[in-house]
């Protein structure tokens, strides 16, 4: 279980991601659950085995009641559990105890976030309330459930080596040019560019979309441990927050997705909207492509430059909840600079 590292808050989902009286299923730390907003839009979890025989709530339905709360129904026997897991048995017109433990939730706006039952850690992070007062909400997209653990998925994402490599298709970039690093225990931040090499004309006009892409990426990653990565990108059209969500929904099964927010400076933004949530998908699918293609247990004999932000991610995983002093990576070059801050 520390692998999943209970006490942490986890980020379930966006409000946005929950359809009025659909219940949907969603896993943290080994257990299932279902999820449904209902009409007064307030957000309710109980464990998705029906106490009666286990069957899989979330693949029942939603009833609606005259104050607009709801219940959720087995799709088995028809049960219906209200949102503190009782229901009423057949032949009665008396509630029963509690027969299912709600999920304790801590919404925040729009965000659902969960301890999952364990006692917290460390604090939920305010940025994103921060970035949706001042951007706009644009969407979700690339939720998906990965086969591996969450440290080897933090890895990943916190491998500013390996964007030339997994990210070569699409958007064709050449080098990865790392200039600061800034450690401030659980929260940090990360600077880099990437040059691309440019599509010709003819390509872009068989592809609109490939217009959108820059010709270099500035890159600044601000890190919130273990759940969050925000990538805050700076484009003609607009200000991008692209944030990367992450949860242990298993020992070897990691979740992932991205809520995106934006600031429009012209109003060719909202009509590319959509693209940049495209352009967020394939960034997800590609790096859970080559998560299936890496054998976990071989020995690291290299180490790359520009390594500090998986030392970071290893740091505070070897120490959670504590933060202990950064020992972060030696860095070959004097562009490639390291702050402790």
């Amino acid at each position: 279980m520390q692998s999943m590292l209970p006490g942490a808050p986890w980020l379930l989902a966006h409000k946005s991601m929950l359809a009025v009286n659909q219940p949907q299923k969603i896993s943290l730390y080994g257990a299932d659950y279902v999820m449904w907003k209902d009409g007064n839009g307030d957000i309710h979890a109980l464990p998705n085995a029906c106490p009666h025989m286990g069957a899989m709530l979330s693949a029942g339905w939603c009833e609606a009641e005259s104050d607009s709360t709801s219940t959720v129904v087995c799709p088995f026997h028809a049960l219906k559990f209200d949102s503190s897991g009782c229901t009423v048995l057949p032949g009665s017109s008396k509630k029963t105890l509690p027969l299912l433990k709600p999920l304790e939730l801590i919404i925040q706006g729009d965000f659902i976030w969960s301890y999952g039952g364990y006692e917290p850690k460390i604090p939920v992070p305010s940025v994103l309330n921060d970035i949706a007062n001042t951007h706009n909400f644009i969407g979700h997209t690339a939720d998906r459930s990965v086969e591996t653990d969450l440290l080897t998925m933090l890895l990943n994402m916190h491998d500013y080596n390996h964007q030339n490599g997994t990210h070569r298709e699409l958007f064709r970039i050449t080098e990865v040019n790392f200039h600061q690093f800034i450690d401030h225990g659980h929260h940090s931040h990360a600077f880099y560019d990437m040059p691309t090499a440019p599509y010709s004309l003819v390509e872009k006009l068989r592809k609109p979309d490939l217009f959108l892409l820059p010709t270099s990426i500035k890159a600044h990653l601000e890190n919130h441990f273990p759940a969050l990565v925000i990538f805050h990108g700076e484009m003609p059209l607009g200000k991008a927050a692209q944030c990367h969500i992450f949860v242990p929904e298993a020992e070897n099964r990691t979740r992932t997705y991205i809520l995106l927010f934006g600031q429009a400076k012209h109003p060719a933004f909202k009509v590319f909207s959509s693209t940049y949530l495209k352009f967020g998908k394939v960034v997800v699918d590609q790096d859970a492509d080559i998560l299936g293609k890496i054998y976990p247990d071989t020995l690291q004999k290299i180490k790359l430059n520009n390594e500090v932000g998986m030392d970071w991610v290893r740091r505070n995983f070897a120490s959670f909840p504590d933060v202990v002093s950064p020992q972060l990576s030696m860095q070959r070059h004097t562009a490639n600079i390291v702050d402790r801050v």
